[in-house]
This record gives structure tokens, sequence and C-alpha cells, in this order.
């Protein structure tokens, strides 16, 4: 069977024995672990850059909530650079920019992703005032009503380092994922990055290093414990 690039990068959909799919359901198991003074309701997930592979850990994540049982509401809250349409294979026609200008309704925004359990809300067409749209206070109140139809919702962002967008969504979370990229980015950057989220209120709950390369001993490990979902 022919498979495209989205869907390798969709690994929890494609290969859930994998050692790349056992990670992802780790840091589901460590996130609900986070969680013994508070819920993790909303969760967003950032960068420090463009690159470093954000969007699919979310994509990721977001299958391994849904293969758990979870009912999950994944969100791409970044309106100048979207991707989820593209991982997922969905229509961007509407979605988030357009739910936050009030020109659709909810129901024509959420789509189904083809994965149980699992509904989107793309971010529709790039709009010309992305960071005046997520900080109007509409994102929050549509948040708040989601929280009554899904167990976990998921918030894709914009770079941190980039634009205040992802500031903005990280505010309103119940706890922030940073995803940085092995050899990619500078610790700098990376302290910097951990010092606007922290100005924001947001509070970090875990981070994810991308591309590491792991040794013989850590893939044996991988592989005695094997597939549990």
């Amino acid at each position: 069977m022919h498979r495209s690039a989205n869907d390798s990068k969709l690994i929890m959909n494609v290969n859930r024995r994998s050692q790349i799919s056992e990670g992802y359901r780790n840091i589901r198991t460590n996130i609900q672990f986070s969680e013994w003074n508070h819920r993790l309701h909303v969760i967003a997930v950032v960068s420090t850059q463009a690159g470093e592979g954000k969007t699919t850990t979310i994509g990721n994540l977001a299958v391994a909530y849904a293969h758990e049982g979870k009912n999950v509401l994944l969100i791409d809250a970044d309106l100048r650079h979207p991707s989820i349409q593209s991982l997922f294979k969905v229509s961007n026609r509407t979605g988030l920019s357009k739910l936050l200008a009030n020109q659709c309704s909810h129901e024509e925004a959420v789509q189904l992703s083809g994965i149980e359990n699992l509904s989107l809300v793309t971010a529709g067409p790039i709009p010309p005032n992305p960071t005046e749209l997520l900080s109007s206070g509409k994102l929050q109140e549509l948040i708040e009503g989601w929280k009554e139809s899904y167990d976990v919702i998921l918030l894709d962002t914009s770079p941190i380092m980039a634009v205040a967008d992802g500031l903005i969504v990280s505010s309103i979370s119940d706890g922030v994922i940073l995803v940085v990229k092995s050899g990619k980015v500078k610790r700098e950057y990376i302290r910097k990055t951990k010092e606007r989220l922290e100005h924001a209120k947001a509070q970090i709950i875990g981070v994810v290093l991308n591309h590491k390369k792991i040794s013989k001993s850590e893939a044996r490990h991988y592989n005695y414990y094997g597939y549990r979902d």
C-alpha cells in the first residue's frame, strides 16, 4: 500500500507497535501523571521556532488520547502557517479563523478526523489579523464551551519566538508542552522561550526532545516493553 509523507508523520495511526508510537503513549501517560494537583483539560503544544515538529507531535498525541477512548478535540490555532489540515487530509475552507470572526457556526468549524473519538478544528483561511483574533477573548469563550463535550482539548500554536500568538494561546491553556528539535535550536532561544511562557503565566508541564538519536541499549529497552495500547 502506498503511503504519503503525511501518513508517516501520523505514525500513531499507521503503526501503533512502533517505538515512536510508544514514545507518544509515554507522553500521554506522563501528562496524566502531571494531573495530581489539577486537571489538564486544555493543553497547548509549542515550539521555539518553526520546523521543530510540534504539529506532528500534537497530531500523534491527539491520536494516542483517542486510542485510549478519550473524546478529543484538536484545534489548529496557528493562524499564520496552518498544517493540521495537511496532516489529517481534511478541508481548511472553514475553521478557527472564521469562527473567531463570527463567519461560521460551531457545527461548520468542527469536523471529523477519520479517526474514532478525534474531532478537528482546522485554522481556516489565513486572516489579516491573527493576533487580534486570538486575543479577543472569543477563543477562551469557545474553549470553555467545548470543555463540556470533550475530555481533552489540544491546541497547536505559532512558534513562541516568532510572534505573540503562541503566548496568547498558551496563557489560556491548563498546561504547555514545549517541543525542541535536537541540535536545531540554541539553548539561549530555548531559555528565552521558557521566560516568555512564564511571563505569560503559562504552565510548562514538559519538554519533548525531537530527532534525538537513541543508542542500541535504549532501542532494546523499547523493544522489551513492546506494544501496550
